[in-house]
């Protein structure tokens, strides 16, 4: 009973094994909620891959992959010096993310010989270096004797080629005259772009940094279910729920698993900007205001509304008349966003 996330074993591990062997260099990203699936379950899925670097999200996720993965750990948020001082055993291991001149000296004056890669500020503009802060940044990696690990690219997930702006960024990098240089990690790229780019920089090794289409890549072999917690024949105004809001028809009320503390009702902003997308948005809203919201839960291939907001940890659907109704026991397909999810089972055949 809950909220389950079933997997199918097989279909799942052959996407993996196939998606490492098409990307050599390939280093899982293994971060937040492990894309539904949680971090550590990722963390030994990623040995058993025999990658030998994952890259978490922050320091905070370090402990959780560390006992569960025995290679080298890539921290993708950059270092900051109010951060704490990290966990001796863990020291060698952790390849630090860093985008500032300033964090450079800071760094290894705290932690001398720690591993670093140099972050570029990419057209995301987000973290990262100028060509003219790489330049400073080479004199005090240069003074600290540092342990380069190589250059860091985060690219958007704009349509389009990345490949003009990685060159450019590989030209300044190449003429800052880094002592070592000879590693790239990117995020982002085909695997055709990859290719050119292995071809174009052959003195380099490439290193995919890879979440999505690794661990989700295979929607197929992924299914998420809720339980029917019980069911209420209502008629045309009779209250229900929190806000006692009235029935608009006749027809029946679900109680299922699965609710906000899961992430049931919950939605990041929307990535799109269409005029469709923005009209999208807008029904929505005017649906919500009258109290018709179509909820992720389906019935028959259909997704069914909710009757009022979801809670905790359940919701309640309206079924108008004539819709087939599912004992109390039954599971229902839920549709959900993986990396905002918590689930309640992860069953893997």
């Amino acid at each position: 009973m809950g909220l389950t996330l079933t997997v199918d074993g097989p279909r799942w591990r052959g996407h993996l094994r196939a998606c490492a062997d098409a990307t050599p260099g390939l280093v899982p990203v293994v971060k937040g909620n492990g894309y539904g699936l949680t971090p550590g379950r990722l963390a030994r899925r990623s040995e058993w891959l025999g990658v030998d670097t994952i890259a978490v999200g922050t320091y905070e996720e370090l402990p959780e992959v560390a006992t569960r993965f025995p290679g080298s750990l890539l921290v993708l948020t950059p270092w900051r010096p109010f951060l704490p001082d990290l966990d001796p055993a863990l020291a060698t291991r952790v390849i630090h993310t860093v985008g500032r001149v300033d964090d450079v000296d800071a760094l290894l004056t705290r932690q001398p010989g720690a591993r670093i890669v140099l972050e570029l500020l990419t057209s995301m503009q987000r973290h990262g270096f100028s060509p003219r802060g790489l330049w400073e940044a080479a004199d005090h990696l240069r003074r600290h004797r540092a342990r380069l690990e190589g250059l860091a690219l985060h690219l958007p997930l704009a349509q389009g080629s990345h490949l003009g702006e990685v060159r450019r960024h590989l030209n300044d990098a190449v003429g800052a005259g880094l002592d070592g240089l000879d590693t790239v990690w990117v995020s982002h790229l085909t695997q055709a772009e990859l290719a050119s780019l292995r071809a174009s920089y052959a003195d380099f090794t490439i290193r995919p940094r890879v979440g999505t289409d690794l661990w989700l890549g295979d929607r197929g072999a992924l299914s998420v279910t809720a339980t029917v917690l019980d069911v209420h024949e209502v008629e045309r105004g009779d209250a229900f729920g929190y806000r006692a809001r009235t029935a608009p028809k006749s027809g029946h009320l679900l109680v299922v698993s699965g609710g906000t503390a899961h992430g049931i009702g919950l939605e990041a902003p929307m990535g799109e900007s269409s005029i469709k997308a923005r009209a999208s948005t807008l029904a929505r809203g005017g649906l919500d205001a009258v109290g018709f919201v179509r909820s992720p839960f389906s019935i028959d291939g259909k997704q069914r509304l909710f009757a009022e907001p979801p809670h905790m940890q359940a919701s309640m659907l309206f079924l108008p008349s004539g819709a087939h109704v599912p004992e109390v026991g039954d599971e229902i397909d839920v549709r959900v966003r993986y990396t905002a999810t918590t689930f309640d089972r992860i069953v893997v055949t």
